[in-house]
């Protein structure tokens, strides 16, 4: 009878349309909450959901090179003193200056000064000057430790080193050389990062030379030296202004305005808590290897939630009808309310088992 055709028409055509948003409510939380869970047992901890999903669209990396690219484990390498023999209490000055500061480059002058059995005395009145340096008073004396400019000579051999200058009463006494090594899995990453089509480019408050020798080892597409944290800020923001997606990688104070500024922030687990707190993503164990299971997971994501919003849509669109009685004219066919019920319990069931295959995921 015509009235009991309608009556099923509508409730099929009912419980298809009440299933369908929830089917397509499905397809986006589920595959990201996967992906992040998959990135955590990876050692990609995602801090925020958007994070995840930018990333897939990046086109641009920036990485800061103390602690990123390198071990983060400087060791002093060389000392220049202008006070002739006087490189024990040049190093022992600058160390005593330095021992309040977290800067690795603080750390391996204190730790050398101790290796070599110095006397440290302690610093009063500390300032650190996050791109510049630092300040203190030292037996009533102040000195600062900072960078030194690409013009000063080099000390010795180590041209490519990172150099600071001590400086005592406004008067430099020499000069401290630093040789931070590149981490041994920096090239494998930097290579990946290059074949998923990324432009890496290396940003760092550290002098030309010792920057550009990095840059050209690891065949890096660009570099930046001299930069301070202000500026780094300023570099993210010039190159999101022209259309690029940008990444910012780092770990220490310095990097934590770039971070917040990238349209994706990824702080080194080995960093700052301030670099970590600005990120939008962490990598635990401070390895770029890091960045490019990122990459994969954050593609994956947004493939897997394309696939689940694709046949979310095509598999409501051959069902509504069905069930409105588009095939009853030709065939007889009429869809049954409680198979209507079933078969989109089945589609919901599509949608979740295609997100949790992200949980088999290599990376």
């Amino acid at each position: 009878p015509a009235p009991a055709l309608i009556h099923a028409l509508v409730n099929a055509v009912a419980v298809l349309i009440i299933a369908c948003p929830c089917t397509l409510g499905l397809a986006t939380p589920v595959a990201i909450v996967t992906g992040i869970g998959r990135g955590a047992q990876a050692g990609v901890l995602v801090k925020h959901a958007e994070a995840l999903e930018r990333l897939a669209a990046a086109t641009t990396v920036l990485i800061d090179k103390t602690g990123t690219l390198t071990e983060g484990k400087p060791q002093v390498v060389g000392v220049q003193s202008l006070l002739g023999d006087g490189e024990a209490e040049l190093l022992g000055l600058a160390a005593s200056a330095e021992q309040p500061s977290e800067h690795p480059l603080a750390r391996a002058i204190v730790q050398e000064a101790q290796r070599r059995g110095l006397k440290l005395e302690a610093a009063e009145s500390f300032q650190a000057e996050p791109g510049f340096g630092v300040e203190a008073r030292v037996g009533g004396r102040r000195v600062r430790i900072g960078r030194v400019a690409d013009a000063a000579a080099p000390v010795g051999d180590f041209a490519t080193a990172t150099l600071v200058a001590v400086e005592c009463e406004g008067v430099i006494l020499g000069t401290l050389a630093l040789a931070d090594p590149i981490k041994a899995t920096t090239p494998e990453a930097i290579a990946e990062l290059h074949r998923l089509g990324l432009r890496v480019v290396v940003v760092s408050g550290d002098r030309e030379a010792t920057v550009r020798a990095v840059a050209e080892s690891l065949g890096l597409d660009g570099w930046h030296a001299g930069v301070t944290p202000a500026r780094k800020q300023e570099l993210v923001r010039e190159l999101r202004a022209r259309g690029e997606r940008v990444v910012f990688a780092g770990d220490g104070l310095n990097d934590a305005p770039a971070l917040a500024a990238a349209e994706v922030g990824i702080a080194m687990g080995t960093g700052t808590d301030v670099a970590m707190q600005s990120a939008g993503l962490v990598l635990v164990k401070g390895d770029l290897r890091g960045i490019v299971k990122a990459f994969h997971l954050s593609r994956a994501t947004l493939r897997t939630i394309r696939q689940n919003l694709f046949w979310a849509f095509f598999y409501n669109g051959l069902g509504i009808p069905v069930a409105a009685g588009a095939l009853y004219p030709f065939f007889g066919l009429l869809l049954n309310p409680m198979l209507a019920g079933v078969a989109m319990s089945l589609s919901s069931l599509c949608v979740v088992g295609n997100a949790l295959r992200l949980r088999r995921l290599a990376l």
